[in-house]
Order: C-alpha cells, then structure tokens, then sequence
C-alpha cells in the first residue's frame, strides 16, 4: 500500500518541485520510501509501505520498452499472472509488476485480468498515453484535477492542495449531500474542480487531456441462478477460502479486525484454517455506555479460533481527543461514526507490528445482509420504503433553505438496474456504487493509512462476486434473516460466533458523548461560520441540548454530523491546525 501523485502537462517539462510536495504530502501512506520518475511533461511521484518484495519492489517499475507504472494497492493473483506471462518478463518479484507485460499487450484494458485492490498510473510510452486506473469495487482512493495546464492526480485531494495545484474551494452541492448522508457520491468531490477516478474506470489521458475513458463492472451482470443450499454453501464455502488465501499474500506480518459479528468471524474461520500460527485479532469496544460492547463475544469466537485477541477500548476522552485528528484523516469527508472506533484499531495494529489488517467490509453488499434491502424490498402497506430517500437532516427544522437537489447526485447509483437483475440484486449494486466505496472503504483506507497500515478486504474479490450475485434471492434473505447463505456456512465452520442469534447493528455511543457536553458543544458548533450559513444557530443549539435526554436516534446522527463537519471545515477549508481536543479546534482563531 501507498501513495501515488503525478502531473501530466500539455506543454513544458514536469515541475520537479510540484512532485516533491505532492509526495511529502503523501509520506504517511508510505513511510518505507519513495520514487519519482520525469519524462519532459510528465512526472510520476511514489511514497512506499512495503508489503510484498521488500528488497526490489521499490517504485516506479520500468520495462525494457520504457513502459512505466507506480501503484496503490495489492494484486493478489500475480502469482498465477506471472505464470502465464512468463518469468523472463520480470526484473522484481512485486506484484505490482505484472502491469506492465498487461499494458503492452492490452493498452487500456490492462486492467482487465488484475485481481485486487489498486489505483494505478502507467505510462504507455511509444504510444505517448498515460492510464489512471482504479479497482472495480473503488477500494483504493484516486483524485485528478484536469486544468488548462494539464492533469494532476493523487492518492488524496490534500496532496494537489499541499503541492498548490489548486486551492479547496467548497462544492454547495456536494456538501449537502454529504450533510444528508455523512458521504458524497459520483466523480465530482466537495472540493470545486477535484474529481474522483471512478471504481473501475480508466482514463486515458494524451498530451495532458483526457481522452477516453473505460469501466470494469464490479459485480456481474445477469439473473440469479437456481442454485440449491448445498451447492450454495460449496460455492460460497471455496471462495471464501479462496480469497483469503491469496488476501493474506504477504512479505510481513498480518492480523484482522474482528468485530464478533457474521462477516469478520467468517474470515477469522478461513483464516484459522489457512495459517500454522495464531490469528492477531483485534476488536473494538465501548465501556460503560449504553451502545452494546462486542468485545466479550469477539474474545469468545477469538479464543474458538485460536486467535490471539486484543481487546481496544475507545472512551468518551477518546472522542473529543481524537476527533480532530480524524477528521483530519479524510480531506475526502466521511461522517460514519465508525471512523472513530476504527482509527484507533489501526493505531492498535501498527503499535503491535503489523502492516496488513483483513477486514470483513463488502459482506452486507456481497450477501445482503442490510435490512433496508428487506425494507426496500416490501410493499409500501407492509411497511417498505426506498433507499436512502431521507436525509440526515430532514424534518428537523435546521436548514435555512431546505431542498432536495442533493440527492440528484445520486442518480447514476439508483440507474443500476441492469436487464436480467433482480430487485435485490439491484439494491445491492446500488450499494455498490456509491455506498461501499465513498463511505465503507474510504473509511478503511484513510484510518489505516493515517497509521501506515494495509487495510484488505477478501470480501470484496471478483470470485466472491461470481459467486454471491449468482446467488437465488432466497439463499440471501430467509426467514427474516439477510446473509442467509453466509450465516449457515458460518454455522458449520464457526459455530461459536452463533450466526444465527439477533445481534445489534454496530453503534458508537457518539449521541450519548455529545449530549454529555450537550448545550457547550451545541453553541460551539453553531458559531462557526460553515454552520451558521446554512443552518438557524438557535435550532442547532437546541438540537444538542436536546440529546441529553430519550433523543430520537434521528437526533443524534444529525448532531454528530453537523459536530464532525464543523470541526472537518476548520481543518480543511480554514487551515485550522488539527491540535488539542474539538473544542480547541473549533475556538481556534
């Protein structure tokens, strides 16, 4: 895992200097070295976490035709790629490098065969074209800003602000869309004039302009086929298998985020049975509030497997103190509170010498496990209702102008319906554009990141996908459970998680903390200016003094999000330093 930078000019040379800032800015995604490479107009820049081929992996890779590619991110199956291209193609043993044999044979589609998690900048030399690809599912982060001068790109949009490629201008639009849904979707950022690299996309950029673009589809097309349960648990049982394997591809040590729950116990099951020694296991927990503590449940399923467990306690003090640091972690804006919990589990790892942490992310979307799929699957009369078609801050009497434009942003999701879906399969690519990569999987990478560890997500993997939207809706949603398959395959390999047993959706107590400080925090938020211009500062007032008592759960999500926003605006678009507690930073002069 990495950063990756680069400009591509429309005339002159590649400022040296440019490459420089863009990777100082990005040093804490590869505290292990760098590389920068410069051709005329253009210029690459590499910052390195080594995982796989310490000795010769370094950054940028070249070929003997003066091809040229740097890299974030894993590709799993190089092994088997390496096989079949040839091993006199090859000058290291990185699995980056199998990119490159793939760009002289297939250009733009190079991508095409890569299982992974990537984004990728290679240079077609004789061809004079430059590729900016991202992984199907989106897992790893790319940002570009094309100008008059050129195109600029970067692992994070703060790296093209540090090397003063543009300044953070704020998108009205983007920004009540993530107010309403603690994330943004589609290419367009909360920052005027920087765009995402789609998941899946490749663009093609000539002369310093973009001229093509191409998608890989995450998830298959077609219908569900007639499976029955037992070959449905054959199915999921191999690929589940099969992806951990080549996920824990790996020249360093690795553990996994176990929360105790049907996915992360799922992977710690395959784990346990692929490797000689004992899992490093770590979980999450909130003592003395009144959100449910997974860690006793965790260390029982833990001590079933055999792994080693390590219990992480995030504390109200933790909260306060922590959040500016957070916030300053996503320049791209994240409010899903498990931002917070998840931090520090990535802090915890790096203090225990690991550099590469699997994750269950991507089990709900792949199984369907959320119940606003069984809710937006009922009829209206029985209680269903549609995705997302509320927002955050909807019905509370906050906005000063209240309007529905945000959610025009996510029109491109909600057209996934492809011919052959089913409505669930339709739900869950819904999920998968824009859910999954803009708010679940940028959470991962930036809170790893920010500590210098690999976050992997075996979940999310083109077999696992074959397999699970191959699946009859039936063996996904039975007798009122979501992930049917996935909990009984679980039920026989790990029965000690007890898959079948309600459990509480993960929660952070973050209404129950805020309401603690309730009216003083309350008048803090709504004094800042990026409030008070769009919000009535007496209501938001009352909103937080409100959470000190029964609160709606509305309530306290709204508060959080106004309260994570306000502290992220003084970071990122006022310049405030991410120093001391949130008081401090929203007090800060």
């Amino acid at each position: 895992m990495c950063g990756i930078a680069g400009v591509i000019m429309k005339s002159g040379d590649a400022d040296p200097d440019i490459l420089d800032r863009l990777a100082a800015a990005l040093a804490h995604r590869g505290p292990d070295g760098s590389g920068r490479f410069v051709d005329a107009g253009q210029g690459l820049a590499h910052t390195r976490l080594a995982i796989i081929d310490l000795e010769t992996g370094d950054q940028p890779l070249r070929d003997a035709a003066g091809n040229v590619l740097i890299a974030n991110g894993e590709i799993y199956n190089f092994v088997e790629l390496r096989e079949e291209i040839g091993a006199g193609e090859f000058q290291t043993k990185s699995d980056c490098e199998v990119a490159l044999p793939l760009l002289v044979r297939h250009g733009p589609e190079f991508s095409a065969t890569l299982r992974g998690m990537y984004a990728i900048a290679a240079i077609e030399s004789d061809a004079g074209r430059t590729y900016l690809a991202r992984d199907p599912f989106g897992i790893k982060p790319l940002y570009y800003v094309e100008d008059a001068a050129g195109v600029y790109f970067a692992s994070e949009p703060k790296a093209l602000f540090a090397a003063g490629i543009t300044a953070p201008k704020l998108n009205g639009l983007a920004r009540d869309e993530f107010l309403q849904l603690q994330f943004t979707s589609g290419p367009e950022t909360i920052y005027q004039g920087v765009r995402r690299v789609l998941p899946g996309e490749t663009l093609t950029v000539v002369a310093g302009r973009v001229t093509g673009r191409g998608r890989r589809d995450a998830l298959p097309s077609g219908a569900p086929q007639p499976l029955s349960e037992a070959d449905a648990l054959k199915r999921v049982g191999d690929a589940l298998m099969d992806s951990v394997m080549v996920h824990q591809r790996s020249d360093v040590p690795y553990g996994m985020f176990l929360s105790g729950g049907v996915d992360s116990s799922a992977i710690l099951a395959c784990m346990r049975d692929l490797n000689e020694r004992p899992v490093e296991a770590f979980t999450a927990g909130f003592f003395g509030t009144g959100a449910r503590d997974e860690r006793a449940h965790a260390k029982y399923v833990a001590d079933a497997a055999g792994a080693n467990f390590h219990a992480v306690e995030f504390s109200e003090n933790d909260f306060w103190s922590l959040l500016p640091s957070v916030a300053a972690a996503f320049d791209d804006p994240v409010a899903d509170y498990a931002i917070l919990p998840t931090y520090k589990l990535g802090q915890a790892a790096r203090d225990h010498g690991l550099k590469v942490v699997l994750s269950g992310e991507g089990g709900d979307e792949m199984f369907a496990g959320y119940g606003r799929y069984r809710r937006a699957l009922r009829p209206w009369w029985l209680g269903g209702r549609k995705m997302r078609g509320r927002g955050i801050l909807d019905g509370l009497d906050l906005l000063r102008e209240a309007s529905g434009d945000w959610r025009t942003r996510m029109a491109a999701s909600e057209a996934a319906a492809l011919p052959g879906r089913s409505k669930l399969q339709t739900l869950q690519a819904m999920d998968c554009a824009d859910w999954l990569p803009n708010d679940l999987l940028a959470k991962l990478d930036r809170c790893l990141m920010a500590h210098g560890v690999e976050g992997r997500t075996p979940m999310l993997d083109p077999e696992v996908a074959e397999v699970a939207m191959s699946l009859p809706d039936g063996l996904k949603v039975k007798g009122g459970h979501g992930k049917y398959i996935l909990r009984k395959w679980l039920e026989g390999a790990l029965p000690e998680a007890e898959p079948f047993t309600p459990k509480r959706g993960f929660t952070v107590p973050v209404a129950e903390w805020i309401g603690a400080k309730g009216r003083r925090i309350g008048e803090a938020v709504a004094s800042t200016d990026c409030i008070a211009e769009i919000c009535d500062p007496g209501r938001v007032i009352d909103l937080f003094a409100g959470l000190q008592g029964n609160a709606a759960r509305h309530h306290g999500q709204a508060a959080w999000v106004l309260l994570f926003y306000a502290v992220w605006h003084r970071i990122h678009m006022e310049g405030v330093a991410a120093e001391g507690d949130a008081f401090d930073v929203l007090a800060a002069a």
